[in-house]
C-alpha cells in the first residue's frame, strides 16, 4: 500500500535519487543534492508554521512512500502563494484582427505578451512519480491529495490555483520554442536556462522580452508547441481539466507548456469532498467507487481505499487503510471520489 505524507528530513537521500530519474522538463527541481536537501528543510518548516501566515517563497513536499518497502517513490508539492520575493514569468497569449477594407484583408495576429505576477496564485508543481507505480490510480492519488490538504487550510493559500504543465522538450533536451526565441535574449541553452531558474528567477526579468512577439515571425515548429504539452504530461493535462481546470492564456517563459487555472472552490475533489467520522473499523462492502481518505491530525496522511457510507456521515474503513493512515474509530477524515462520476475506471 502507499500512503501521500509530508516530506521529512529523513527521507532526503531517497527524495534525492527519486529525482534523479526525471527526465528534461522538471524545471521546479534540479538534480543538485543540496538544493534538494534545501527544499526538504524549507517543506519542513512550512508544515511547521501551516497556522500562521504564508512567508514569501514558502513551499511544501509531500512524498508517496510505499508502506512495504518503505522506499519513496513519488513526490509532489504546493506553492501557497507565488511572486513574493520574486516574481513569477511566463507569457500571456492573445489573438487580434487587423483588417483593411480597401483592399479586402483580414488577419488574426496571435502576440505574446511579457508578463510577471508579483503577488500571485497558488501553484501546484514538482509532481513526479517513479515509473514502476504509474498505474493502479497512484498518480491521481499524488496529485489529487494536495487539494484535500488545502480543503483543511483554506487561509493558507490562495483561492486561485495554477498548474504550469510541461512543454514540447525533445528527447535531447531541446526545446523548439526556445531555441527559437528565449536564446536570443538569455544567450544559454535550454536545460541551463531551466536550472538556473530553480535558483534565482532575477536573470529571467533582466533579460526577458520587453515588449509583444508576434507569433508569426517564429519558425513553424516553434509556432506550433504554443500551449501544447509533453505527450508524458498528457494523462496530466487530463486529470486537471477532469477537476474543473482550463487553460489560463499563460504559457511557460522558457518552453511554452500552457498554465492552467482554476478557483479552488470549484475544484472537482473539493466539491465532492466532504468530512465524516470513522464508525467503524471493519472488512467494507463497497467494491467499486475508490476514495481518497485524508488525515490531518496529528499530521496530514492520505490513501485511497473503498468505503461504506452510513446515513449519518459515518463511514466504515478496511483495517489495512485506517492502520496505514493511523486512524482509529471516531476520527475525522475527508473522503473524496478518486475519479470524477463520468469517468470509467482505468488502471
Amino acid at each position: 500500500m502507499v500512503i501521500i505524507r509530508p516530506i521529512e528530513r529523513h527521507d532526503t537521500e531517497q527524495f534525492v535519487d527519486l529525482v534523479s530519474k526525471a527526465d528534461f522538463g522538471m524545471t521546479s527541481l534540479t538534480k543538485d543534492p543540496d538544493y534538494l536537501a534545501k527544499r526538504v528543510e524549507d517543506s519542513i518548516r512550512g508544515f511547521e508554521r501551516i497556522d500562521y501566515k504564508p512567508t514569501p517563497g514558502e513551499a511544501f513536499m509531500f512524498v508517496m512512500e510505499d508502506l512495504e518497502t518503505s522506499n519513496i517513490v513519488g513526490t509532489s508539492g504546493i506553492v501557497p502563494k507565488v511572486g513574493g520575493f520574486e516574481p513569477f514569468y511566463a507569457f500571456r497569449t492573445k489573438t487580434g484582427v487587423q483588417r483593411s477594407d480597401f483592399i479586402g484583408v483580414q488577419k488574426e495576429i496571435r502576440t505574446l505578451h511579457p508578463y510577471a505576477e508579483h503577488n500571485g496564485p497558488c501553484e501546484i508543481c514538482s509532481l513526479f512519480l517513479d515509473e514502476s507505480y504509474r498505474s493502479s490510480g497512484n498518480g491521481r492519488l499524488l496529485s489529487l491529495s494536495r487539494f484535500l490538504f488545502m480543503s483543511e487550510h483554506p487561509t493558507h493559500f490562495d483561492p486561485e490555483i495554477i498548474a504550469a504543465l510541461r512543454g514540447v522538450i525533445d528527447p535531447n533536451g531541446r526545446s523548439p520554442f526556445y531555441d527559437a526565441l528565449s536564446q536570443h535574449f538569455f544567450d544559454i541553452d535550454f536545460l541551463e536556462a531551466s536550472r538556473q531558474s530553480v535558483f534565482d528567477k532575477s536573470f529571467v526579468g533582466d533579460l526577458m522580452p520587453k515588449h509583444p512577439i508576434y507569433v508569426a515571425t517564429l519558425p513553424k515548429a516553434a509556432q506550433e508547441v504554443i500551449g501544447e504539452v509533453h505527450r508524458n504530461t498528457v494523462p496530466a493535462r487530463r486529470l486537471l481539466e477532469q477537476e474543473g481546470f482550463i487553460f489560463s492564456g499563460l504559457i511557460d517563459i522558457f518552453e511554452a507548456g500552457p498554465i492552467y487555472t482554476c478557483q479552488r472552490n470549484k475544484i472537482r475533489t473539493l466539491r465532492e469532498s466532504s468530512t465524516v467520522i470513522v464508525d467503524k473499523i471493519a472488512p467494507t462492502q463497497n467494491t467499486t467507487t475508490d476514495y481518497i481518505i485524508a488525515s490531518n491530525t496529528p499530521s496530514f496522511r492520505s490513501g485511497k481505499a473503498y468505503v461504506d457510507f452510513s446515513a449519518d456521515e459515518h463511514i466504515t474503513l478496511d483495517p489495512q487503510i485506517a492502520d496505514a493512515l493511523r486512524l482509529s474509530v471516531g476520527d475525522n477524515v475527508r473522503v473524496a471520489p478518486i475519479r470524477p462520476a463520468f469517468t470509467q475506471k482505468t488502471p
